[in-house]
């Protein structure tokens, strides 16, 4: 009876190990924290590299087949690339099998230059993105030149058409509202053969989009949500009608009465240096007895 209950704990083990998981591999806002120019929390993230929070990105993992797929290419793709590495101890190819982008603010796509010739001089990197990105990567320089050298190949994705990565994952890209000066905004709908997962790291309003967030949360089990700030006023001598995001308070209130699973689905992503998320113990306690969750680098689910 012993060896049997061991033998299907060793195969529990080993089933458990070879699902397919998503890493946190950054949740700050475009600019990452410490912030350029920060002069109050950042200071101590200046000085203690532990506090650093890379700019939002996640890796899909795929443990059987031993792949693994980037969201975001952001500022600090070199460090998160690294930082994936050493969380899954070098069993995977140095560079992933694609990258899947939301859309052309300078934290999303930037990092794609370390993959030209003057760097690591890639090969046909898949670049899954929606039309307008596709366009602008395509007839932009520098981001062309990474096309007609095919160091990246960029994939034509549409919006609500599920991508078949294999037999067990998908992904399917989506629009939402957002400052769409050079392109769309996508967010991504993960299905693997366990969970399924939510990203949208980017929108205005969510009362602006014509899907409820609710809703949509109810379909997965884990939605990493845009948190940019936590309410109105928070950036001194500027209008944040300049640069709208649902304010952490706004998102709560959306899901106050909803059941405790319901928002315990939800993890907090995206964070600008203003937000008190990052650096006051008591703002985030309030928002995890609230029953939510916070994403934070080198999570796993």
């Amino acid at each position: 009876m012993r060896l049997i209950l061991s033998l299907g704990l060793i195969v529990l083990f080993w089933h458990l190990k070879a699902q397919t998981q998503i890493l946190v591999l950054g949740t700050a806002q475009d600019a990452g924290f410490p912030h350029i120019g920060c002069k109050n929390e950042c200071q101590l993230a200046f000085k203690d590299p532990s506090l650093k929070r890379y700019v939002v990105s996640l890796a899909l993992v795929d443990p059987k087949n031993k792949k693994w797929w980037l969201f975001e290419a952001t500022p600090d793709m070199d460090d998160q690339i690294q930082y994936f590495h050493e969380l899954t101890n070098w069993e995977y190819e140095y560079l992933p099998e694609g990258i899947f982008l939301t859309h052309a603010h300078i934290g999303h796509y930037v990092g794609l230059m370390s993959l030209g010739r003057e760097a690591i001089n890639a090969s046909n990197i898949k670049v899954y993105a929606l039309p307008r990105m596709r366009e602008y990567l395509k007839t932009n320089g520098p981001w062309s030149q990474l096309v007609t050298l095919n160091n990246i190949d960029l994939v034509d994705c549409q919006a609500d058409q599920k991508i078949q990565l294999n037999n067990s994952i998908t992904v399917t890209p989506f629009a939402v509202p957002h400052r769409d000066e050079y392109s769309e905004t996508a967010g991504f709908k993960i299905q693997t053969e366990v969970n399924g997962y939510l990203f949208i790291p980017d929108i205005n309003k969510w009362e602006l989009w014509e899907r409820s967030i609710v809703e949509e949360v109810k379909k997965v089990d884990y939605a990493f949500l845009d948190a940019s700030f936590y309410e109105d006023g928070e950036i001194p001598n500027r209008s944040m009608e300049d640069i709208p995001h649902p304010f952490v308070v706004e998102t709560m209130n959306l899901f106050a009465n909803e059941s405790k699973d319901v928002k315990s689905k939800v993890h907090l992503i995206h964070f600008n240096h203003t937000n008190p998320i990052l650096f006051d113990r008591k703002k985030r306690q309030e928002v995890l007895d609230k029953g939510f969750n916070l994403a934070d680098q080198g999570n796993k689910y």
